[in-house]
């Protein structure tokens, strides 16, 4: 598949519509994650840092990529090293703002509740001074911003995201490509977060390498119908990625057969990550987003404690 760096992004003013919705998302995301989180500013990676401390034996459910080899081999025990909690770190979020995002049959498209994680991730991110960089997925194509420090950085990386370009019959994205530039562009040890709807396996081998080097955390997209279609007659089917059609008559056979092979995908797709060394969350178009992402913020935080008690 060839890979531009850039694609034409709309330009000129924020039409007022994308500018009152990233600001109400703004006030909705500070004002519950205020309340969910107690007031705890972390940002989304509580605990971890990207400068290395002191050394210590190693505990049962320690991160084996903090081995510490050299005093390893000259103590003879396991010795993994901490982490000292950094301030300026870097961050990278990857939306997939590809035409598939598009699909929605809920109260929200996928690329709405993409738009909301990338949001949460950002803001949290920025809660801490730290550096924030983003690798648009459109299609084919990929828009790269530098990591930047504020909150304004973040607001113009969601206004790319809210404004994306048409992509209807481009292509699929390129996911795999936009984490290989992730793993280029990144000079140190810091976050990850991916947000997509994981289609296809293409991405698990650069996803692997970037979780080697980076905490990560990748976000699943999913809508309802994607996991179960009612036995409802003949249905065309289309594929926005590539323009593709295709009839089929769903029967009760069809829907049974349909959800089996959706729910061995969803469970591939989270394996795969797990497998990587990342982290796993799946948001629904027709469940509640924040509350979902600011549980798996409390559980990184409990992670630690949890593991060294």
């Amino acid at each position: 598949m060839a890979v531009t760096s850039t694609i034409e992004w709309p330009s000129g003013p924020t039409p007022a519509s994308i500018t009152e919705l990233l600001r109400s998302l703004e006030f909705t995301i500070n004002r519950r994650l205020d309340g969910q989180l107690h007031g705890q500013h972390q940002g989304i990676t509580p605990g971890h840092g990207s400068e290395p401390g002191e050394s210590r034996a190693y505990q049962p459910g320690d991160d084996v990529r903090r081995i510490d080899w050299n005093v390893t081999a000259r103590t003879r025990e396991l010795h993994v090293r901490d982490q000292i909690a950094d301030r300026d770190l870097e961050a990278w979020i990857v939306v997939d703002v590809s035409a598939a995002m598009n699909f929605g049959t809920q109260h929200s498209t996928k690329a709405q509740i993409a738009l909301a994680a990338a949001a949460t991730v950002g803001f949290l991110t920025a809660r801490n001074q730290n550096r924030l960089g983003a690798v648009l997925v459109a299609g084919p194509h990929l828009r790269i911003t530098p990591p930047r420090l504020g909150r304004d950085n973040v607001r113009a990386i969601l206004q790319a995201v809210a404004d994306s370009p048409d992509t209807e019959g481009l292509g699929r994205g390129a996911l795999s490509e936009a984490m290989r530039r992730v793993g280029a562009l990144s000079k140190r040890r810091g976050f990850v977060c991916v947000i997509s709807d994981f289609a296809g396996t293409e991405w698990s081998s650069p996803m692997s390498a970037l979780a080697m080097r980076h905490d990560l955390l990748a976000i699943g997209i999913v809508d309802p119908r994607e996991v179960d279609v009612p036995p409802i007659g003949l249905v065309t089917f289309s594929d926005p990625s590539t323009g593709a059609t295709r009839e089929i008559m769903v029967t009760e056979s069809v829907q049974r057969r349909f959800a089996e092979r959706a729910a061995e995908q969803r469970q591939q797709r989270e394996q795969t990550v797990r497998a990587s060394g990342g982290d796993w969350l799946e948001l629904s178009t027709s469940g509640d987003w924040l509350t979902d992402i600011a549980a798996h913020v409390r559980r990184r935080r409990l992670r630690p404690a949890m593991v060294h008690r």
